[in-house]
């Protein structure tokens, strides 16, 4: 694979315009012009509007709305259910149709990626290239998309949002200034509703604010993350398209909405052993084990709490994710009645790569394991890597219709 130049690239950042609701309406062009939503269980009440068209959106529906409001909003509204094999088989065609013009293709999500042009922008303007993307995207698989043109990745993201649907944005370094600068912070890519609260502390209102910014301030506010997003909002970003980063998985979480508010101990723990064995599941297929745990704790008024806990030993087993759960759980409860919960895995390694750190609650376990672990590492040192290893690797299919890292697990078929 050619490495590319730091300087003097061409990034596109392809996203795909309401890409669930487009599925759909490619799948029954009946629904076209119609505003329609895609939302899980929509006969409950924790039926959350996941992505809707724009003619939906026109009426003041918002992506993570509650299904009763959206209603409210737009009673003529079309409800469906989630269908993720069909938006995977959407998603595999997209990506094959970019790949005809570079290997240089890094998908981010379900619905959007990036592509270096810059080895085969010689032979054509990158404007002609974009537009015959958008043009080939809609005409042969029926769905819209914005394209941003622009040296790195960050600005092609940032200009990709400027037009939706259907548009094309090229934006440069020299009108960052012009065209970034003035924007609000919470707008830029990289900034959530919490690092804006936070900025706001420092009288960090707009893009062009956080590009002047004192770099130590913003450090020791948020980190090495600060002094990342100050770079960011001053046009520079070095990081290449990298088509092997989708097999980079950073967590595994899930979380799940209660049927109603409960205080009920009982059944709150039964609910974290349900999530446990969920995240357990997706982390042993993708043969991993992760170092840190959060719970996420969400109460009737909306209010959200978030804790984690760095762990000792790398874990994927459910018992031991529920027991650090349950852990945090019963520390940082309040008592309150809650409407969602949440456990999420992260800082994961590779499971061939992890290393168990011996204590003295783990010694006599893994000691009594350590003659049959010995065997399989001898007949995998004879004959191969991962010939043999401890327990049976399925490849059973879960359904994973209501978790929330979807738009990751789509990857895991990516190597077949």
């Amino acid at each position: 694979m050619k490495t590319n130049q730091v300087h003097g690239r061409i990034i596109f950042h392809i996203d795909m315009n309401s890409f669930y609701a487009s599925v759909e309406m490619a799948f029954d062009p009946a629904l076209n012009g119609k505003p329609l939503a895609i939302a899980g269980n929509p006969e409950e009440r924790k039926g959350i509007i996941v992505t809707c068209s724009y003619e939906a959106r026109a009426k003041g529906v918002k992506t993570t709305m509650p299904l009763w409001q959206a209603r409210k909003l737009c009673p003529e509204l079309i409800v469906k259910k989630p269908n993720f094999d069909r938006y995977r088989q959407a998603s595999k065609a997209m990506f094959t149709l970019l790949r005809e013009y570079t290997s240089l293709v890094e998908p981010v999500s379900i619905d959007e990626g990036y592509i270096d042009i810059t080895d085969i922008s010689t032979d054509k303007n990158p404007l002609v290239i974009a537009r015959e993307i958008q043009s080939r995207l809609m005409e042969e698989l029926l769905l819209p998309s914005s394209i941003g043109i622009a040296p790195n990745k960050f600005l092609a993201k940032m200009a990709s949002n400027m037009k939706k649907p259907m548009g094309i944005t090229v934006l440069r370094k020299r009108e960052i200034q012009e065209k970034l600068w003035p924007m609000l912070v919470g707008e830029m890519h990289g900034v959530g509703e919490k690092t804006a609260e936070k900025l706001k502390t420092l009288n960090i209102l707009t893009i062009k604010d956080l590009a002047a910014a004192d770099t130590i301030q913003l450090k020791s506010l948020l980190g090495v993350n600060g002094e990342r997003l100050k770079k960011r909002a001053n046009g520079l970003d070095q990081r290449p398209v990298d088509p092997e980063s989708i097999y980079e998985f950073k967590s595994v979480g899930n979380s799940t909405t209660l049927p109603k508010d409960s205080s009920n101990e009982h059944e709150l723990l039964a609910v974290l052993k349900r999530l446990s064995q969920s995240v357990s599941n997706r982390l042993k297929r993708k043969e991993v084990l992760g170092t840190r745990i959060f719970i996420t704790i969400r109460y009737g008024d909306r209010r959200t709490v978030t804790r984690s806990e760095k762990l000792n030993n790398p874990i994927s087993q459910e018992e031991e994710i529920f027991l650090q759960a349950k852990k945090l759980f019963e520390l940082h409860w309040e008592g309150e009645p809650i409407r969602l919960l949440g456990i999420t895995s992260t800082d994961l390694i590779e499971k061939q790569e992890a290393y168990k750190q011996l204590d003295l609650f783990s010694f006599e376990t893994d000691a009594g394991e350590e003659p049959i672990l010995n065997v399989i590492a001898k007949i995998n040192k004879k004959y191969g890597d991962n010939l043999l290893i401890k327990g049976i690797k399925t490849n059973t299919q879960h359904n994973e219709t209501s978790e929330t890292s979807f738009n990751k697990d789509f990857l895991r078929d990516k190597k077949d």
